[in-house]
């Protein structure tokens, strides 16, 4: 009897019931914000109870990694804000590239309003932040207030559901990848060291050869990750931030297809014929199977591939890690002083104040100008909204006052700015977009207004 190849499966692997709930939350758009809630806490809990030495002990514990002539030692805390961290860097080094061909940096006119209102959120922030340390050297953490934490941004966003519309939520999503560009190239000029020729040399070198992987075709993510590897180590011992590679490295990353979607329809439906009519469990049905999988990775660009599978491992892993090593900061005892500190002034007013004061001027000032428009659907009272939630600058601001001041009191202090300007920031914003969004539905009490956005929210 011929087989039944519309009939749906009615077995699902016990397995899948076991982990459903674990995927659920997977799959919210707020779960990686919670999870790096979730660490922070942790980290601050336990850097303020009797047992902070042990935290403390465990991050500076060393770790050797290595062979032959080859071989780097660092403490955990290092591996972690300049190995892992290289990671994150390579996945919003994929997200810019890929924004910037196809999204919404991907033309002058998409891309003007929130690249403007990016500029505006760097540059006022800075300058509220030297504005309390213009005389002194700690001045050179200016870059602690400018980038925002779009993990943190988008979960806010997340939780306000469908009191904002989409197109704030794609506004917010390009201004913080534009804040990335920036604050990538803030950390390669200012707080890199003395360059080394010859390991930098090695790094261009690999780099080269990843971008010729590219142009040859080569479509295997383990080569590039091999590459990766090696151009990381060059740039570590070149005295730019270790970083900067995973950016550079996306970049090289191929975007495009090999086999456009009319071709790929009719090979795959030639297949499905195929497998139909062989035997279960058979060599022929195996080789359908393995042709209709090389078809799928060929309709596929390695860009969105690597950026899917990558995703998950940062938004679970890498940014939970670096929150739960760098979010430790001791602050029974120094309330008093961090208020009065010019560091943990400047920084967390640039992140509450700045930031959305900068992002809705520039905005608000290049739109009168005729330099941009504002995007259809949102308000200038939410791109204010979104300005404030962008002040979460948590990840990138703790990276960079690790950078600015290394170790010791003052980053504590800059940490504890950093806490403190973040949370008002994204506590402010959204109760400001929730009361928006309160205004909305007392205005379309129906919610047809907003079937439009549910079903773009739906095919995205």
């Amino acid at each position: 009897m011929a087989r039944d190849v519309h009939r749906p499966p009615t077995l699902t692997p016990p397995i899948e019931a076991l982990l459903s709930p674990f995927l659920r939350f997977a799959r919210m758009e707020a779960a990686g914000g919670i999870l790096l809630l979730t660490s922070t806490v942790a980290a601050l809990i336990w850097a303020n109870s009797p047992w902070e030495q042990i935290y403390h002990s465990m991050l500076n514990l060393q770790v050797s990694i290595g062979f032959g002539r080859f071989f780097l030692s660092a403490s955990q805390h290092q591996w972690i804000n300049d190995g892992l961290m290289s990671i994150f860097f390579f996945l919003a080094g994929l997200e810019i590239k890929r924004e910037v061909l196809i999204g919404e940096l991907s033309s002058v006119k998409q891309a003007a309003f929130p690249l403007i209102s990016a500029l505006g959120g760097t540059l006022v922030p800075a300058l509220s932040y030297v504005a309390f340390n213009h005389d002194s050297p700690l001045r050179q953490g200016w870059g602690i207030p400018i980038a925002t934490d779009i993990a943190f941004a988008l979960g806010v966003l997340a939780l306000l559901g469908d009191r904002i519309p989409l197109s704030l939520k794609i506004f917010v999503t390009a201004l913080a990848i534009a804040d990335d560009i920036i604050a990538v190239s803030v950390i390669a000029v200012v707080y890199s060291e003395h360059i080394h020729l010859l390991s930098l040399a090695v790094g261009l070198f690999g780099l080269g050869l990843s971008l010729g992987a590219n142009l040859l075709g080569v479509r295997r993510p383990a080569v590039y990750a091999l590459i990766g590897v090696c151009v990381w180590c060059a740039v570590l011992k070149s005295g730019l931030h270790a970083t900067i590679s995973g950016v550079l490295l996306a970049f090289t990353i191929p975007a495009r297809t090999y086999l456009d979607r009319d071709d790929f329809l009719e090979s795959g439906r030639c297949l499905l014929d195929q497998y139909a009519l062989t035997c279960p469990r058979s060599s022929e049905e195996h080789a359908a199977i393995s042709a209709l999988v090389a078809q799928c990775e060929m309709v596929e660009s390695p860009l969105h591939r690597i950026e899917h599978g990558l995703q998950p491992w940062v938004s679970f892993l890498v940014m939970p890690l670096f929150a739960f090593a760098n979010a430790g900061v001791q602050i029974l005892g120094k309330v008093t002083l961090a208020a009065k500190h010019p560091v943990t002034l400047g920084t967390a007013l640039g992140l509450f104040l700045g930031k959305p004061i900068g992002i809705f001027l520039f905005a608000l000032c290049a739109t009168k100008a005729k330099l941009t428009v504002l995007p259809s659907g949102i308000s200038w009272s939410q791109v204010f909204g979104a300005g404030w939630v962008c002040g979460i600058g948590f990840t990138m601001s703790l990276f960079m006052a690790t950078l600015a001041f290394g170790d010791g009191d003052v980053l504590h202090m800059a940490k504890i700015g950093t806490l403190a300007g973040s949370i008002a920031a994204g506590i402010s914003g959204g109760m400001f977009l929730a009361c928006k969004g309160d205004d909305l539905y007392r205005l379309d009490p129906t919610g047809k207004g907003r079937q439009k956005h549910g079903a773009m929210e739906a095919i995205r």
